[in-house]
């Protein structure tokens, strides 16, 4: 073995610690109830996140190494991908392991690898259709369309914004002469239709489902105020600096800008399908960012091809900085594992996101399920998707989940039985508004209020209500729970 495919291992064998050590976010436990109630599509994102946990917890069982066991060998088998992708579009340059190495680095690799959400398969299948690509520019078998177009239906299949893969992939056939080749070759277009039907199942679930998840994705704009703009914008640049580390992203942007140098002086083919793979994504996310919040994760589907352009396009000068930035990424998520782990900083919930997303779970619903107890509660409900998924993740069966939200009329769950008493949990952080459950009483005092913690540091309180199932609730649905 090589010292970077020994180095990849023992990464992936502390991902795999970390996966099953760290609780689940509200989001994973949200995409966990998805895995039981499979479906070809949901509202917020097409449903491969679905399958990649219900692959993990066919073996693993319904605990959180089970929800995440795809991620961290996903990331292990896309970074031999990305590596081999390297040394196919720039032969001889021996820089596919400093790629791969450098995608690593991120705290998006760092994060995704050790949980659970679209971003995971998305990026999977995004390195694994450009390594298929670069198979086929090199090597001028055109077989490997057909494998490039199983991965892109992979792709489709995470998350819409794999859209901008076929998008880059048809930019690059129609604008380089070396590329234009391919479009003589059925093996293409049987590549592109196999991406197509493989998409095929989420287009007739939203037309089964008033588009609705279309309409959800599909909405977003680009209008807003000066200052909003300007916040946003500078929102998305900072998030990037911080996600991909400082050093890794300087690197990355030298990389994109000799790639353009090589396409416009050369015309490179290899350097045109980077380009082509990054800049419509860059430009999308910069016209998002005039009108709403990009959120820091959605540009990772970026970050393959900037690594190889890293690593492979940088004159000599630069090379000396690839040590110092994986030192640089590797220690940024060193840390971010610490304080995930075992939060030796005692950081307020504003400025640790680890403590706001992953703090305190276990405890709060041990808190809950007492409370239900003391006041002999049949269910347990919630507004919020994420805080419902995480309790019905963690509350034994005796104890059912309610959920309230518009999103559950769209999954084959249960409704709650009627006339049966219950709690109400809500989020602090909701305001005074009433409640969305008719009819529902506060508990006074100190056992009406709840409070998340880690190791004494607050990331969440929450108020109680008593209530009653009856005909006429909103939208509403039983959770799925371990066990039942």
């Amino acid at each position: 073995m090589t010292p970077w495919l020994v180095a990849l291992v023992v990464l992936t064998a502390l991902r795999f610690v970390l996966a099953a050590i760290l609780p689940l976010s509200p989001d994973e436990a949200y995409y966990w109830v998805w895995s039981r109630n499979l479906q070809p599509g949901y509202l917020d994102h097409p449903p491969m996140v679905a399958f990649f946990i219900w692959l993990g917890t066919l073996p693993l069982g319904d605990t959180a190494l089970g929800v995440r066991l795809l991620g961290p060998v996903s990331l292990f088998v896309g970074s031999l991908m990305l590596a081999r992708a390297a040394e196919d579009l720039f032969p001889g340059r021996g820089a596919g392991p400093w790629a791969a190495a450098l995608m690593n680095a991120t705290l998006f690799a760092a994060l995704g690898a050790v949980t659970m959400t679209p971003d995971t398969p998305l990026l999977f299948f995004w390195v694994a259709t450009l390594w298929a690509v670069a198979r086929a520019h090199r090597s001028g078998d055109a077989r490997w369309w057909l494998a490039a177009g199983v991965f892109a239906g992979g792709a489709l299949l995470s998350k819409y914004t794999a859209a901008l893969l076929g998008f880059g992939l048809v930019l690059w056939l129609l604008l380089l002469p070396e590329a234009r080749r391919w479009l003589i070759r059925w093996q293409l277009w049987a590549g592109g239709a196999l991406a197509l039907a493989l998409f095929v199942p989420v287009i007739f679930w939203n037309a089964a489902h008033e588009w609705a998840s279309f309409a959800k994705q599909g909405g977003r704009t680009a209008v807003g105020s000066a200052g909003q703009s300007l916040r946003w914008l500078g929102e998305l640049l900072f998030g990037q600096v911080a996600l991909v580390t400082p050093l890794v992203f300087l690197l990355c942007l030298g990389g994109c800008f000799m790639a353009m140098r090589q396409v416009w002086r050369a015309g490179n083919a290899g350097a045109g399908l980077l380009l082509a793979l990054i800049l419509p994504g860059a430009a999308l996310f910069l016209w998002q960012a005039l009108g709403s919040r990009v959120q820091g994760n959605w540009p990772a589907i970026l970050y393959p091809s900037a690594a190889i352009a890293a690593a492979t396009l940088l004159p000599a000068a630069w090379l000396r900085w690839r040590i110092p930035a994986l030192a640089l990424g590797f220690a940024m998520a060193g840390a971010a594992y610490l304080q995930a782990t075992a939060a030796p900083l005692p950081l307020p919930r504003r400025q640790d996101p680890t403590l706001a997303r992953l703090g305190g779970w276990d405890g709060l619903a041990a808190d809950l399920a007492e409370a239900g107890r003391r006041e002999g509660a049949g269910f347990v409900a919630a507004e919020e998707y994420g805080l419902a998924s995480g309790m019905a993740f963690r509350l034994s069966p005796e104890l059912r989940v309610v959920a309230m939200d518009a999103r559950w009329r769209f999954f084959t769950l249960p409704a709650p039985p009627e006339n049966t008493a219950g709690l109400l949990i809500r989020s602090e952080r909701r305001g005074e508004g009433p409640p969305l459950w008719p009819g529902a009483t506060p508990i006074e005092g100190e056992a009406g209020r709840l409070i998340r913690t880690r190791r004494g540091q607050q990331a969440e309180a929450y108020r109680l209500f008593r209530v009653t199932t009856a005909p006429g609730l909103p939208p509403s649905a039983v959770l799925p729970q371990p066990g039942r």
